[in-house]
């Protein structure tokens, strides 16, 4: 076999191979066997057809195109390792000749991982939010914390904000009530935003046995979408009573015996929260800057595929579970068609130009994941879809999708190399140091899988396609 290859494009290349025909002889032997097998003859046992009878009988032709098929794979893979070329997805393949007994020639165009430089990052430079905990952001833990410990007690008055009210509700649309529509002894709290539009104003006012009519538009259900109109009666007001802020609530609302320690402890956490934030916020814009250093060709087939999936998985899935359409979404979200087509292929283009820039890094910095590592993720992953790890473990193994959740973790560590690399100030002109996060790889992990979305898996299916 001879082969040659041809750049068409940064991304796409032309494979034009020869096969000697002599090389055909185990892919012709099979298809023999394999004709044998599905045909009888009058005179012949089953499988024991002899060759020239076939050709005689089913075509010469028809056994070439079975010994051609069942080569082409072997004959293209073998030019693809020769080459030392990194395809992505399947190619196109073209036979331009074959001659019984002489010759077999075909060509195949593919796409290619492009070659990409790495320059010197080193010289990166980020600006992130400073970490700073006011006495303000205290009380408002504190108090979050103090309501969830907020009780009840029914009053004859009628319903002010903050009230907890118990309510029926019936929704009609086109004056139908619907089966889904009607919902007895309802918990509410005014205010909360955790129902429908325009149920404030409307329950606002009333005593128990009150009752009000109003339209909304429906957030879910057989109607999601749609205007309805609502009768709302309230059968109990009742308001709710915050626990003194003292010690005895530090007391009762956590392990601390004073509410200064409380308060403390408060501090500490939203800090933690913060730094937290702060190397999140770190990872992406040192990964922005380090896209912006390197110019990266996107093959257009992976790019067309990649929009695709997406369109696909939001509509099909993400809007399929709000009861949404495109059409709904896009006016919920106030975008022209147009918009979300440009954000989606920008963001497509981005996610894949993530996964070709960190795989040349995870190359050049000769990167491995341990088995450690690839745990922490598959139990990170698993905690995320809702599985428990042994679930989540089985169904990445026979979904053999292992490879995939190795490469993100390697994104992950490639990027922690880059911002480790760079200089990171706060906004107050201080140097943050992220080196001491442990869960620095976690977090570079999760950073990679925002930016990217589905494309680190389409674009890695691919190449093992």
């Amino acid at each position: 076999m001879k082969s040659a290859v041809e750049t068409l494009n940064p991304t796409r290349v032309r494979l034009s191979i020869e096969v000697p025909f002599e090389e055909l002889k185990d892919s012709l032997d099979a298809a023999y066997k394999k004709i044998n097998q599905q045909v009888t003859v009058k005179g012949f046992r089953k499988g024991k057809i002899p060759a020239r009878v076939i050709d005689q009988r089913f075509g010469r032709g028809a056994v070439l195109e079975e010994a051609v098929n069942d080569a082409l794979p072997k004959f293209y893979t073998d030019a693809v390792n020769e080459a030392e070329i990194d395809v992505l997805g399947q190619p196109e393949v073209d036979i331009t000749e074959l001659k019984d007994g002489e010759t077999l020639n075909f060509t195949a165009e593919v796409d290619v991982r492009p070659a990409i430089e790495i320059p010197d990052y080193s010289g990166i430079e980020v600006e992130v939010d400073a970490v700073e905990v006011s006495d303000e952001d205290v009380d408002k833990a504190v108090t979050e914390l103090r309501e969830r410990f907020a009780s009840t007690s029914p009053v004859e008055r009628a319903a002010e904000d903050g009230d907890v009210i118990t309510i029926d509700l019936e929704a009609k649309v086109e004056g139908e009530v619907l089966e889904d529509g009607v919902a007895s002894g309802v918990s509410y709290t005014i205010g909360s935003g955790e129902l429908l539009d325009g149920i404030d104003d409307a329950v606002k006012g009333l005593e128990a046995g009150g009752e009000a009519t109003f339209t909304s538009e429906l957030k879910g259900g057989s109607a999601a979408g749609k205007e309805a109109e609502v009768t709302v009666k309230v059968t109990q007001v009742a308001a709710r009573e915050l626990p003194e802020l003292d010690d005895e609530f530090a007391q009762l609302a956590s392990e601390f015996d004073t509410l200064e320690e409380l308060r403390a402890d408060s501090r500490k956490r939203l800090e933690n929260m913060k730094q937290y934030d702060q190397a999140t916020q770190a990872q992406e814009r040192v990964l922005e800057k380090l896209l912006e250093l390197v110019e990266v060709p996107v093959p257009e087939k992976l790019l067309e595929d990649e929009i695709n999936t997406r369109k696909h998985n939001l509509e099909h899935h993400q809007l399929g579970q709000m009861g949404l359409d495109l059409e709904k979404y896009l006016e919920i979200q106030g975008k022209t068609a147009e918009e979300f087509d440009t954000e989606t292929k920008d963001a497509a283009v981005k996610g894949i130009k993530t996964q070709f820039v960190l795989d040349e890094l995870v190359k050049r910095e000769k990167l491995n994941v341990n088995q450690e590592e690839l745990t922490e993720h598959l139990m990170r992953r698993a905690a995320s879809s809702g599985m428990s790890p042994d679930q989540f473990a089985q169904a990445v193994v026979e979904g053999g999708q292992v490879p995939l959740l190795v490469g993100e973790v390697a994104r992950g560590k490639a990027l922690a190399v880059v911002v480790e690399a760079a200089t990171v100030k706060d906004t107050n002109g201080e140097v943050v140091d992220l080196e001491d996060d442990e869960d620095e790889t976690a977090e570079t992990v999760e950073t990679v899988e925002a930016a990217s979305e589905d494309a680190p898996a389409e674009a890695e299916e691919k190449t093992e396609g």
